[in-house]
Formats: C-alpha cells, structure tokens, sequence
C-alpha cells in the first residue's frame, strides 16, 4: 500500500485521483486490491497446472494484475482500452487456453504411464457376449477382464500378458488334484481345474511375440478361448482412449 501510495505522487498529474494525499490514498487501495484479486486469480490458474512460464516470468507477471488495475484509472480511452485488452487476454489464457493445455499435458503424460511397456499391452478381441470391462497396467504385466454385455448374465474372461518365466512352456512336475495339465507340439499349455458340479476352469498359455499370453475362464469353453488368444493383437490408441475414456483401464503398482 505504501508503494503503491508513493507510486502515485508522479502520477497525479495524469490521474486526477493521486491529485490529494487521501484521494491517492484511496486510488492505492483500489489499485491493490483489484491487483491483489489478480494476483490471486494467477495463483489459482498455477494451481490448476496452467503454464505460466520460467520463475523469473511468474515473478514479472506478479506485479502485471496491479499495473492493469491502475491503467483503468487513467482518463485515456487508449490506455483503459489496453488494460481492457490485457485483461481480457489473461481470462481467455487463464480461464480457456491454458487449462486446456494444462489437459492435454496431463493427458499425454497418461497415456505415456500406460504405454511404459508397449510389449505386453496386447487386447483380444471379445467373445461374442461379451466387452472388455475393466484392464490393469502392472509394472511387468498386462491383464483385461471380459465380462457379458448383459447384465443378467454371468460369466467371465481373463486375459494376462507378462514377460515369459521361461524360455518354453512345461507342465508343473507337480499338477494339483482335479487338474490336468499338457503342452501341444505347438509349445502352447492348457490347464485345466475340475470344479464341483461339473464345472471347468480352462486355462490356455502360450508365447506371443516375446511375451507370455494366458486366458482363462470357467464359462467360455476352449474354442473360445482360442480364438481370443488368436485374435490378439497390439492395443490402439483408439482402443486405449476408449478405455480411459470409460475410466476402464487403471494402473498397479
């Protein structure tokens, strides 16, 4: 205030409010506080990961708000004319222009996080009934669960991409009880868990372009499952941005 007061003894011949100690006294508390409201509108748009440039550029644009603040109490049309033009390019920055930047950022930098491992991000395509509903991006694994699109209907796929444990598929030496457990001559694995009531839980492993793919289930039989497995195929970003768009894909660490 008492800057602001001082600042405006050289100006009183141009603002006739500095033309008194009380009248100049009363255009200081203006000035601040309609600069202070800037200031503070600046501080809400950092806030919200508005880019405001370098910290030499933040501290220069501190003292911006209080300087346009002043020019509306100068009796010029072109000088209020500008601290118009001013103001109103720091709401459009503010307000439109820099959060949507500041989304885009953040939007690439996401998309950057899940695309860490581009190797295991593999997506089949879903069962007839089904749709993806929800996929996990582990630090070394990708896994999608499939469920129907029907809501009264029951059932379930899993799909897992990891980086392979071992250079070829092998049977345990040591199969649970109510499972079975053989690799083809193709190298691909398929387990499967006798349940009670008759139930089958399928299992089918194999390596897929440096990577160990399994899908699992215990509605969806083992032509089924066989074709999602040959239908794997890299994750789009078409596909990705529909999963985060749904908010259906999510991070583990």
């Amino acid at each position: 205030m008492g800057l602001l007061a001082t600042a405006g003894i050289p100006a009183r011949t141009v603002v006739p409010l500095c033309d008194s100690v009380p009248r100049r006294l009363g255009w200081a508390v203006m000035v601040f506080v309609l600069g202070t409201l800037g200031v503070l509108a600046g501080l809400a748009a950092y806030g919200g990961d508005v880019d405001l440039g370098s910290a030499g550029t933040r501290v220069a644009l501190t003292g911006t708000p209080y300087a346009v603040a002043a020019a509306f109490f100068v009796p010029s049309r072109w000088v209020r004319l500008g601290a118009v033009a001013a103001l109103a390019a720091g709401v459009v920055y503010g307000g439109f222009v820099g959060p949507a930047q500041a989304q885009q950022r953040r939007h690439a930098a996401e998309v950057a996080r899940y695309r860490e491992h581009p190797e295991l991000l593999y997506l089949g395509t879903a069962p007839t009934g089904m749709r993806v509903s929800r996929a996990v991006v582990g630090l070394a694994y990708f896994s999608v669960e499939y469920h129907p699109v029907r809501q009264d209907e029951s059932g379930r796929v899993d799909l897992t991409v990891r980086r392979p444990l071992t250079p070829t598929l092998r049977c345990p030496e040591l199969v649970e009880r109510d499972a079975t457990c053989s690799v083809d001559v193709r190298g691909e694995m398929r387990v499967i868990h006798r349940l009670p009531g008759g139930i089958r839980h399928i299992t089918l492993i194999r390596h897929h372009r440096g990577a160990e793919v399994k899908v699992s289930s215990q509605s969806l039989d083992e032509p089924g499952l066989r074709r999602l497995l040959n239908t794997l195929h890299p994750l789009s970003d078409t596909e990705l941005e529909g999963l985060m768009r749904e908010e259906m894909i999510a991070q583990s660490f």
